[in-house]
C-alpha cells in the first residue's frame, strides 16, 4: 500500500498511528520511529520484551532445480553447510567486493531458500539474483504479501509461546508453525538487537492479529529508534552506513561471513587479494571518555592527524555514553585513545572492539 504522499505503508500502518506513534520515513516506507520514547524501548528490550514492525524489509523466495546451490555460488557465505531449518549471515557483493547487501539466508531444500534483504536494497538484490539465475530458478518478491514481526527481549520466548507459537529453537534456526487461525508463520530464532529474540515472517492478511496478540501478552511496541540504538551497542553494520558498495566484508571486519573456501562466489578474488594485501582502514568501535554524542561521518583524530571517520554513532542507553562504529586507519589499534571532532570538539574515546554490551546468552537451557 502506497500513501498520499509517497510512502509504502505496511500492514500495520493504521495499528502505529493508533498507538500514537511518531511516523518516519525509511527507505521509502512509513514507519513508527518511536511510540513512548527511544530509551524506554531500548531498555524494554534489554530488560523485558519489545516487539518491531520489520514488515518493509525484503521477503524474497528462490525456487527451482538447485536453487541453494545457485544462491551459494552468489553470496560469500557457506550455504551448502546449512540444512534445512537453518539460518545463515551471508553477504551479496559486487565484482570488486563492495557490498550490495548483508542478508538472512533460510536454508530450505536443495530447491528452495528464503532471504530476508535489507529496506531500501530489496529491489536491488532481487535484480541482481534474477540476472545471475540459470533457467529454471525463480526469484520472488514476497513482500507485498508478507509481514515480518520482530519480538525482543529476555522474555521474548514467554510472549511468542503465549501469542501462540509454542517452539523452541536453538540461536539462528527456524521452522514453520501452521497456526489455525493466522496459516503457515515462519518462526526464527533471530533479530537485529543481541537479545533473545524472534522473527515472525506471517500472511499480511493476519499482521494485525499477530501484533495484537503480541502486545496483549506483553511486548512493548518499539520503533526504529531503539532498533537502531540496540543494534550499535552490538556493533551490528547497518547498510549504507558501516558496510557499502565502498565497504567490503574485508574491510568491515566480517570476514566470518566469507566461505574464503568455496570455489567461487560474487566478488570472491576481489575480497581475496584485499584479504591478502591487508586492507587500509578497519571498522572498529569507539566508546567516548568525554560526554557528547558522535554522529556518522565525523573525523577521527589522533595525535593531530585524521586516521579515520564514524560511520555510526549516538548515545548507548546502557552504557550511558556516547558510542561509535568508525573506519580507522589500520595502524589504529584496540586500546588505543582517539578524539571524534564533534562540531569542532574533539571528545576523548578510546577504540575497543564490539559489541560495546555483552550479547544475551544464544542458547539458554528450555527452562530458562
Amino acid at each position: 500500500m502506497t500513501s498520499a504522499d509517497g510512502g509504502q505503508k505496511t500492514a500495520l500502518y493504521d495499528q502505529h498511528v493508533a498507538l500514537g506513534a511518531k511516523m518516519t520515513d525509511f527507505g521509502g516506507w512509513l514507519m513508527p520511529l518511536e511510540y513512548s520514547g527511544v530509551i524506554a524501548e531500548h531498555t524494554a528490550v534489554r530488560t523485558g520484551v519489545g516487539a518491531f514492525d520489520v514488515s518493509h524489509m525484503g521477503a524474497i523466495r528462490v525456487h527451482g532445480q538447485a536453487a541453494k546451490a545457485f544462491l551459494d555460488g552468489v553470496l560469500t557465505n557457506d550455504l551448502l553447510s546449512r540444512g534445512p531449518g537453518e539460518v545463515q549471515y551471508s553477504l551479496l557483493c559486487q565484482d570488486d567486493g563492495g557490498v550490495v547487501d548483508d542478508l538472512l539466508v533460510y536454508a530450505g531444500s536443495d530447491d528452495e531458500c528464503h532471504i530476508i534483504a535489507n529496506a531500501g536494497n530489496a529491489l536491488t538484490v532481487i535484480d541482481v539474483l534474477r540476472s545471475l539465475a540459470p533457467a529454471g530458478i525463480t526469484v520472488e518478491d514476497r513482500r507485498p504479501d508478507s509481514a515480518i514481526i520482530a519480538v525482543q527481549g529476555p522474555q521474548s520466548r514467554d510472549v511468542v509461546r503465549a501469542a501462540g507459537f509454542d517452539i523452541n529453537l536453538a540461536y539462528m534456526t527456524s521452522t514453520v508453525v501452521r497456526h489455525p487461525d493466522w496459516g503457515f508463520v515462519v518462526v526464527s530464532r533471530t533479530g537485529y538487537t543481541g537479545e533473545h529474540g524472534y522473527e515472525l515472517v506471517c500472511p499480511r492478511e493476519a499482521a494485525v492479529e499477530v501484533w495484537q496478540a503480541v502486545l496483549a501478552h506483553g511486548a512493548l511496541p518499539c520503533g526504529l529508534g531503539a532498533r537502531d540504538t540496540l543494534r550499535l551497542e552490538m556493533g551490528y553494520p547497518l547498510h549504507g552506513n558501516d558496510i557499502s558498495p565502498q565497504i567490503s566484508p574485508v574491510t568491515a571486519r566480517l570476514g566470518w561471513a566469507v566461505g574464503w573456501k568455496k570455489a567461487d562466489f560474487r566478488g570472491k578474488a576481489a575480497l581475496q587479494a584485499q584479504k591478502d594485501i591487508g586492507p587500509l582502514r578497519l571498522l572498529r568501535g569507539i566508546e567516548l571518555t568525554d560526554r557528547g554524542v558522535p554522529r556518522s561521518h565525523m573525523a577521527v583524530v589522533a595525535g593531530g592527524t585524521v586516521v579515520g571517520e564514524t560511520t555510526s554513532g549516538g548515545f548507548s542507553p546502557t552504557l550511558q555514553c556516547g558510542i561509535a562504529l568508525a573506519l580507522l586507519d589500520s595502524s589504529v589499534s584496540v586500546g588505543d585513545t582517539v578524539a571524534v571532532d564533534v562540531r569542532g570538539r574533539h571528545l576523548a574515546g578510546r577504540v575497543v572492539t564490539p559489541p560495546f554490551v555483552a550479547a544475551s546468552p544464544k542458547d539458554p537451557s528450555p527452562a530458562a
